[in-house]
């Protein structure tokens, strides 16, 4: 096997990004604190098409050098809204017409594998705090919560990487590509 070069991927190029199709998901950041971890899902944003990105909070905003970072371009090619905070983004996106999904363990809570997406369904995700999650007041206004199983001794995984399991089951599911 030979590695390919990027010449050899055909990548879209950025006006090719912004005016292709999109993956029908809104991710929200809710006081998300780490800059790296909020340019870790801008690039997986643009990995997978995703629609938007809404920073919610303390999250902070592009452009910045440690977003950067990690984003590598991405907080340049998906669209991005910031909002005071996470709550008033549910509220947008219930206005608009989406399923809002908060990520988080919480009694009743879908098990990820376990999601069934309707067909033509736009949908949004809400990752929290590392800390403290997505905040009680934010999972109430939410129609239902994903869980992602976990086995370990841990109760929680790193916000980037929850949002990278959860973008790709969302992205395998859809029918857009």
């Amino acid at each position: 096997m030979r590695k390919l070069r990027t010449i050899e991927m055909q990548r879209l190029s950025l006006e090719e990004f912004k005016s292709s199709e999109k993956l029908p998901l809104v991710v929200v950041l809710d006081d998300v604190r780490s800059m790296y971890n909020v340019g870790s899902v801008f690039r997986t944003c643009d990995a997978f098409r995703v629609e938007a990105v809404y920073l919610c909070g303390i999250t902070a905003c592009p452009p910045h050098p440690e977003i950067h970072k990690t984003a590598l371009g991405g907080e340049d090619s998906v669209a991005w809204k910031y909002f005071p905070t996470a709550k008033e983004a549910v509220q947008a996106l219930h206005d608009d017409g989406y399923m809002v999904y908060a990520i988080e363990q919480v009694e009743g809570s879908i098990h990820l594998q376990d999601l069934t997406l309707e067909p033509g369904t736009r949908h949004a995700v809400v990752f929290g705090n590392e800390v403290k999650g997505v905040h009680q007041d934010v999972v109430d206004c939410c129609d239902a919560c994903l869980e992602i199983p976990q086995h370990g001794t841990k109760h929680s995984m790193n916000v980037s990487v929850t949002a990278g399991i959860v973008i790709w089951e969302f992205g395998k599911n859809e029918t857009w590509k």
